[in-house]
């Protein structure tokens, strides 16, 4: 059965999402941008800082639904130049040092709110 997630430690959902659902062994997050949970946007900071916000927010989602981030099966990273790919990638290593899950980058046009980086996940519970 789906739950929803919803914590007040990452920004709250602007738009027609939960912040993760969760079935009972899996959670799957929305996709989470450099945005602060008090709102700031952090479209203007350099790429490491936006990954970083937005993987603290994914661990933010994670951990109210009971699962954290050594429990990421799957990563999928969405930057809008497929250039800063080494600069998110050192910041996305000090999440996941050891044993990190399958992970997929791709490059886009755009993203929501003029970001760089837009990361989702999938755990097990």
């Amino acid at each position: 059965m789906k739950e929803i997630v919803h914590t007040d430690d990452a920004p709250a959902a602007v738009g027609a999402y939960s912040q993760a659902t969760t079935t009972d062994d899996l959670v799957f997050t929305a996709g989470q941008i450099p945005l602060t949970p008090d709102g700031d946007l952090l479209a203007d900071a350099p790429v490491a800082e936006q990954t970083e916000q937005a993987l603290a927010n994914i661990e933010a989602v994670l951990d109210e639904a009971g699962a954290g981030m050594d429990d990421v099966l799957k990563i999928t990273v969405f930057l809008d130049d497929i250039e800063d790919f080494d600069a998110m990638n050192d910041t996305y290593a000090e999440f996941f040092d050891a044993e990190p899950p399958a992970r997929s980058a791709v490059g886009v046009d755009a993203l929501p709110k003029g970001v760089a980086v837009e990361i989702e996940a999938v755990a097990a519970k």
